[in-house]
């Protein structure tokens, strides 16, 4: 299942990707993420905080609906950190 499917943005998806490719704000986003489980990750107020979270360390204004369709799109890919398998395809899905 696509991002582009939730509705998200390409331009936002490649402000993102340029954004993570900066090691500073990369390790921001993997201290801010750290010990996250598979529950964590489909617990919808846990993942909109961290939405936001990582809205602000990128620095990119989310609106309501953006913030939204990121919370569904990660909620749907019942992301499992610790399956190399299930990461492998997330970074596919990005690369």
């Amino acid at each position: 299942m696509s991002w582009q499917k939730f509705g998200i943005r390409p331009d936002l998806v490649e402000r993102v990707k340029f954004k993570m490719k900066n090691p500073t704000t990369k390790e921001k986003i993997k201290q801010l993420l750290d010990g996250a489980n598979k529950y964590d990750l489909q617990d919808r107020l846990k993942v909109r905080r961290w939405v936001k979270s990582a809205a602000k360390i990128l620095n990119e204004p989310l609106t309501d609906v953006q913030e939204e369709q990121i919370v569904s799109f990660v909620l749907a890919q019942k992301i499992d950190p610790k399956n190399t398998l299930h990461l492998i395809k997330l970074w596919a899905m990005f690369r």
